[in-house]
């Protein structure tokens, strides 16, 4: 009779620290959900903050810490984009209250990029490929886009002093030949955001400093933004169709992110650009090198 008992106590023992590990472990894993949460803001927030202070590194920074939180590729392009275009927004209100947009460039661009997106979304939809190999083919992509974004933050002031020795004194911003060139710069952006959410910001600049030399850069930088909303809208509503979203992750970036933005724009200029813009493009070159290679 005392080895039946002590057979029940034994068994009961074993019930009672298996019911305790489960607890641990779902203790465990709601610890490290809120970690992981907590680390989604604050990602919003120095994001936001670097935009904020430098008007560039939204997707080329924000795409690559998707991913490294554990986010596949397509998911984190899709997140991206519509962050990008919920919290630019707020920066078109501002300019465009600043009067800093020239709404016909954005029309140009938003006529080559909205189709280019449209297509391009329709063509990866058609491929029928593998998950995983669709995600290796967005993440070299990443990683080369990656690459030309940095060498355009690397060498925007020599690009800057090119194109305003080429403009001279032959500025025609309503030539049908500058109209067209700008149509076919949205239509490369428009490609290469909706394959990777990069480019819109520091290519788009650069391109339309290139284009436009003698346009003031505070009606360049609000152009690009004004133009940069519907191009990442169009890209992200598309991606959300194909589901390469993940909207819990969007709203805690979103928690950080908007603070981040409004407390960088108010810190414009007082850490050197000629410091910042080499140290995120140097950071650039790191992360493209590890996705692209």
């Amino acid at each position: 009779m005392g080895i039946t008992i002590d057979r029940i106590d034994i068994c009961g023992y074993k019930k009672n620290r298996y019911a305790a590990d489960q607890i641990f472990l779902v203790v465990f894993l709601d610890v490290l959900m809120e970690l992981a949460n907590f680390g989604l803001v604050i990602a919003g927030l120095v994001v936001g903050f670097i935009v904020g202070m430098t008007g560039v590194g939204g997707g080329s920074l924000m795409t690559p810490i998707l991913l490294w939180f554990g986010i596949n590729p397509a998911t984190a392009v899709g997140t991206d984009l519509l962050y990008a275009a919920i919290t630019k927004s707020s920066g078109v209100i501002v300019h465009k209250k600043n009067k800093n947009i020239d709404w016909a460039i954005t029309g140009w661009l938003t006529l080559g990029s909205v189709p280019a997106v449209v297509m391009t979304l329709w063509f990866l939809s058609t491929l029928h490929t593998a998950p995983d190999a669709m995600n290796a083919i967005i993440k070299q992509a990443l990683g080369f886009v990656l690459f030309a974004t940095a060498l355009a933050i690397f060498f925007k002031k020599r690009l800057l002093e090119f194109a305003h020795k080429r403009a001279g004194g032959n500025y025609n911003p309503s030539g049908s030949r500058l109209n067209v060139m700008t149509v076919i710069t949205g239509l490369i952006l428009g490609t290469m955001v909706a394959l990777t959410s990069i480019g819109a910001g520091a290519l788009g600049t650069v391109a339309l400093f290139i284009l436009y030399p003698l346009l003031p850069t505070r009606r360049l930088v609000g152009t690009e933004i004004a133009h940069a909303v519907p191009l990442t809208l169009v890209a992200g509503l598309g991606h959300a169709s194909m589901g390469n979203m993940d909207w819990s992750v969007l709203g805690f970036l979103l928690i950080g992110s908007l603070p981040g933005i409004w407390l960088g724009s108010h810190l414009t200029g007082r850490i050197s650009d000629e410091v910042l813009r080499p140290c995120l493009a140097t950071m650039l070159v790191l992360i493209g090198y590890k996705l692209a290679f």
